[in-house]
């Protein structure tokens, strides 16, 4: 099968016979082998029997349907499980990606060797309360993940080679990095495509709101600190945690110090409780201790995790 499309959507019941007419055609006139994978996210609108009227009328309709809105991240890594084609291309349902730009995904993929092409709305027709957040999350997310020719990580619009989706995990809120887990599973030949943006036409957006920004930068933490630190966490928190504790360690000294000094001199020494020192000391030694433990234990975790030595081989003889 040339190409697997995955659909994830929620309450887009207006858009989907048009997106799915749309589609066929595109692939019709290229003469692909392909099959729609639409993934309903817990609809509560009529969604999921337009669904399923196109997959009794068109074979090369599958459709998954959750039980409850679980979010777009599971959708996808649902719709990857299943999808059975060379290429496999993700697009939103509500009709602002264009199916003309598959066939250009496709061809970068299989004639460039791209691992994955993420497309690039450059001219959107959002509001600046959504497109102004973007641009702040994806230079913060260029520079975390160290993949700088990407301008939008979080287009839906995107073309894959099989084994890449195969290979990532895509779990919570990760839709918005997938190029940075495909990079951490090993496939960092990662290229753009600037691809048409069409103005919403039906309904209203699912992913708005100020809570979608700070989620965002929360799921970019996690993922570095995972990828820098999953499998070695004594390395960050036990020199955290003996760092801090020589810091208290050097406090004490000079308290004792201080202390040493006022009676060899014969001065009233002061009480080695009001000296500040006593508190950085105090602090600092119990922090680093509880930060040397949390790495301890994170260590043990992490060596008892059944997935510890599971590493991707791209080739054996």
């Amino acid at each position: 099968m040339d190409i697997s499309i995955v659909v994830p959507l929620y309450n887009e019941e207006e858009s989907l016979r048009e997106l799915h007419d749309w589609i066929v055609r595109v692939m019709k006139d290229h003469g692909f082998s392909y099959e729609i994978i639409f993934v309903d996210d817990g609809s509560s609108d009529g969604s999921w029997a337009i669904v399923e009227a196109l997959a009794k009328s068109d074979d090369a309709v599958h459709g998954i349907r959750f039980r409850r809105n679980y979010g777009k991240s599971p959708a996808l890594y649902c719709g990857f499980a299943k999808a059975q084609g060379e290429v496999v291309i993700t697009m939103d349902a509500d009709l602002q990606d264009s199916p003309d730009e598959i066939p250009e995904l496709r061809r970068m993929i299989v004639e460039e060797g791209f691992d994955l092409v993420s497309g690039y709305k450059q001219k959107r027709y959002d509001p600046l309360s959504k497109t102004i957040p973007t641009k702040l999350f994806n230079a913060t997310a260029r520079k975390v993940s160290g993949i700088k020719n990407l301008h939008d990580f979080n287009c839906g619009l995107k073309a894959y080679r099989k084994e890449v989706v195969k290979s990532i995990e895509v779990y919570g809120e990760m839709h918005r990095y997938i190029p940075y887990l495909a990079k951490n599973a090993g496939f960092d030949n990662i290229g753009e495509k600037v691809v048409h943006h069409r103005a919403r036409k039906f309904g209203k957006t699912k992913f708005g709101g100020l809570n979608r920004f700070f989620n965002g930068y929360l799921d970019l933490l996690s993922l570095w600190f995972l990828n820098s630190f999953g499998l070695k966490p004594m390395h960050v928190f036990g020199f955290l945690g003996s760092l801090m504790f020589l810091i208290g360690f050097v406090a004490v000294v000079i308290v004792g110090g201080m202390k040493l000094y006022a009676l060899s001199t014969g001065t009233v020494a002061p009480l080695v409780a009001h000296s500040p020192y006593f508190y950085i000391a105090l602090t600092m030694m119990v922090v680093g201790t509880q930060l040397f433990v949390a790495g301890f234990l994170g260590e043990l975790i992490s060596r008892n995790a059944p997935g510890r030595n599971n590493y991707a081989v791209s080739e054996e003889i």
